[in-house]
């Protein structure tokens, strides 16, 4: 059965389609749905890629959008449940292929939660084919990331009303954040790098001048940095430059955290809105998150994975009055922890 809806999006599209693809049966689309097409401007597409039914319905119905691209302004695409192993989502992504070709007006495309890797190819399609392009993340959970940073810089390029943009690391380039703080540009607001593929480890390191000239072209911008145990200590030492306009900041490290929270705490206090950080508790750690709390006034979330003492509880409700929402638990608890929301 395909399921559709009409609800509002948590991203920058207008009121969405919403489709579900919730098929156990082998069936094509229902005639009345590809008559729908035309009025669509803005999707989101849910699938279940270990199922057949459910893949092939998304494959077609992409297909079938793909005649009508020139009316799309918005494509948002999520795997529901596991892929199967060895899956590389050939038949998605050359479905997405058509329909970026033709989607000459799009200014939303969302592949955070397509578990597959994101090629040059694809880029360069968007590139070419998507010059009104507003938003585009990249920035998913593929183990691989093959978006060379010259393929993010020909989409720059081709596409100057870009402003927000999520990709991994070891796509982005100091060529790019130089061409983003060109005077032509339109005010850009969002850039989430993700830091979780080997190629994130081996990444040139984006120099801090380079953020500070971004910056002040874009006083606006905000950062996200998601940091994933593949990386080293002396990568993420790399990453975490003073000037960078870190807003949101998530720590699941293999190695040393209590760092980087202090480094947050001391160069990130203006700009730091939300901190998540998955590790083992230590005094140190406390210690850590308890100056973090002292220091970055505007926080309005924190999500600690590990029991806290009391007093880092306490620092945070003492000291960051614009607090929403936090995970800082004083005792185990069964999981998945639920945050805790303010009044």
């Amino acid at each position: 059965m395909i399921q559709a809806s009409v609800v509002p999006l948590l991203i920058p599209f207008c009121v969405a389609s919403y489709i579900s693809c919730d098929c156990e049966l082998e069936n094509l689309l229902p005639p009345g749905l590809s008559a729908c097409l035309d009025h669509i401007h803005n999707l989101s597409l849910e699938y279940e890629p270990s199922k057949k039914p459910s893949r092939r319905t998304a494959t077609e119905l992409l297909t079938a959008l793909a005649s009508r691209a020139p009316r799309l302004r918005g494509l948002r695409l999520e795997c529901r449940g596991e892929k199967p192993l060895f899956d590389a989502g050939r038949d998605i992504l050359g479905a997405l292929h058509t329909v970026c070709g033709a989607a000459h007006q799009l200014r939303h495309l969302d592949l955070r939660h397509l578990p597959y890797t994101v090629d040059d190819t694809l880029v360069l399609k968007v590139a070419g084919g998507c010059p009104e392009l507003r938003s585009l993340f990249l920035d998913n959970h593929a183990l691989v990331n093959s978006v060379q940073p010259a393929s993010v810089l020909r989409l720059l390029e081709a596409c100057p009303h870009l402003r927000a943009l999520g990709l991994h690391l070891a796509s982005m380039s100091r060529a790019a954040l130089e061409l983003l703080a060109a005077p032509h540009r339109a005010p850009f607001t969002l850039l989430a790098l993700k830091c979780a593929c080997p190629e994130d480890a081996r990444a040139s390191p984006l120099p801090d001048e380079a953020w500070a000239t971004l910056t002040c072209y874009h006083p606006g911008l905000k950062v996200e940095l998601e940091l994933e145990p593949v990386l080293p200590d002396e990568a993420v030492s790399r990453i975490l430059q003073p000037a960078v306009p870190v807003a949101v900041l998530r720590l699941n490290l293999s190695g040393d955290t209590v760092g980087p929270v202090r480094f947050a705490a001391r160069h990130y206090a203006e700009t730091l809105r939300a901190l998540e950080v998955r590790a083992s508790a230590s005094t140190e750690l406390h210690t850590a998150l308890e100056e973090l709390a002292a220091r970055c006034a505007g926080l309005r979330e924190i999500h600690c994975f590990c029991v806290v003492r009391p007093s880092v509880l306490d620092a945070f409700r003492a000291h960051c009055p614009r607090l929403r929402s936090y995970t800082l638990k004083l005792k185990r608890e069964p999981h998945p922890w639920r945050p805790t929301l303010m009044r």
